[in-house]
């Protein structure tokens, strides 16, 4: 059996377990969370707007990309650690708009977001680190194929049909990091989006299209020949990856290779403050500061000196300034248009210095760390390392999370759908989203 015959196979039989449909409602809490105020309009944001202005038909085709921007426009939405990218912000909104033109019942909405969420994180180990590395964004990339699994599941497609639809994703699957800083980076998660609802419309009109060698082909060109294809379908679901490795819901509105940073800013300003301290003599006496990471470890968060909000979310050097200053990396900090001018001096004085005694962050991201180092007026330093493990296990109140960007008339109401526990439920979220 090829590659893709066998792939169509596991993600047409595989049976997600309760376990699996409960992580899958939490990660539809968070894309509820990072996608309303952004629907809402309650961010300053141009994207949306635009892109509503330009797709007016509300085709199938255009809600999935308009949903698929609105996740991911804020840079707050979830993270997967085998996928290398956000998976939910590029299924969900494709099943989502599916969802509003051929109804289907919560059990296979669930079932073809986690299939989706599996075949995410299979696709990243396949492709190894040497895709990201390349310069691909693998949100818009490996998401594309991502989405095109869990609408074959929802659809229920024959195992012909699915190979043929992911053939179709993946040879129209791109995007560059090239972009990040700029708001076509939340547009390539619409792209995937919209790419897989694509390809999925051309599948059931009969379009004709490979059924073998194309995720191979595709693998192999865009991983510097490392790939690794048996990946995509060895031990499927065992265990699902969304709840192993699981996925990782943001504490900031920020680049994920941010957090550890902000972190341990955060605790070098509560040891300040705990001594009894002023946040001013803090602000007023730091010289210099300096951030440690294994070789390599900054390659998302590549940008210095960020020119507006989106920028700044790429930027460890504002990322740590704002942390000291407002002990939170705030919304309204990062959002697009202007930046604080009250964090620019600081982050000035931010310095890279990456750790060449640590293995290149490209072998394990897993075991990515932060070292924040303040140099004071007075000659003392204070220095605090935060790993990516120490702010994974903290965890994410995503309920909290929603709450808060639920503040308008129906929080309650969208908060209590978004369980998915009847039909009923499913309709009223989709519709919400939808609007």
């Amino acid at each position: 059996m090829n590659l893709t015959a066998a792939l169509a196979a596991a993600i047409l039989d595989g049976q997600p377990d309760a376990a699996a449909h409960e992580h899958a409602r939490e990660g539809i809490r968070d894309f509820l969370a990072v996608s309303w105020p952004v629907l809402q309009g309650k961010v300053p944001d141009s994207g949306l707007p635009a892109l509503r202005h330009l797709w007016q038909d509300r085709s199938l085709r255009s809600q999935a990309l308009l949903l698929g921007y609105a996740g991911h426009a804020l840079d707050y939405d979830d993270f997967h650690a085998d996928f290398r990218g956000h998976p939910s912000v590029v299924i969900l909104p494709a099943l989502f708009a599916w969802q509003q033109y051929q109804p289907k019942r919560p059990e296979q909405f669930l079932d073809a977001y986690v299939t989706g969420v599996e075949m995410a994180g299979r696709l990243g180990l396949a492709a190894t680190q040497q895709h990201y590395a390349q310069g691909y964004h693998n949100t818009a990339t490996l998401g594309t194929l991502a989405a095109a699994a869990a609408l074959a599941r929802l659809l229920e497609m024959e195992r012909e049909a699915t190979a043929t639809l992911l053939g179709i994703a993946a040879t129209q699957a791109s995007g560059l990091r090239a972009q990040f800083g700029s708001a076509v980076k939340p547009l390539h998660a619409g792209f995937a989006a919209e790419r897989a609802v694509t390809a999925a419309q051309l599948t059931l009109a009969g379009f004709d299209g490979r059924q073998q060698g194309v995720i191979e082909a595709f693998l192999a060109a865009s991983s510097a020949g490392q790939a690794q294809p048996e990946t995509v379908i060895e031990n499927w679901g065992s265990p699902w990856r969304i709840i192993t490795p699981g996925l990782e819901f943001k504490p900031f509105p920020t680049c994920a290779g941010t957090h550890s940073a902000a972190e341990a800013a955060r605790i070098l300003r509560q040891q300040w403050l705990a001594a009894g301290k002023s946040l001013d003599a803090l602000l007023s006496q730091i010289v210099e500061i300096t951030v440690a990471f294994p070789p390599g470890g900054d390659i998302a968060a590549s940008i210095r000196t960020p020119a507006n909000g989106i920028e700044a979310r790429f930027s460890l050097e504002y990322v740590i300034a704002a942390m000291l200053i407002y002990g939170d990396l705030r919304l309204e900090d990062f959002a697009e248009g202007n930046l604080n001018q009250q964090v620019m001096p600081l982050a000035s004085r931010v310095r890279r210095t990456p750790d060449e005694t640590a293995p290149p962050d490209a072998l394990n991201p897993a075991l990515r760390f932060h070292v924040v180092t303040l140099r004071l007026s007075d000659g003392t330093t204070r220095h605090q390392r935060r790993t990516r493990q120490a702010s994974l296990a903290e965890g994410v109140d995503v309920n909290s999370k929603l709450h808060r960007a639920l503040d308008d008339a129906p929080p309650e109401l969208l908060a209590a759908v978004s369980a998915l526990r009847s039909a009923a439920d499913l309709q009223t979220l989709t519709g919400a989203l939808n609007r």
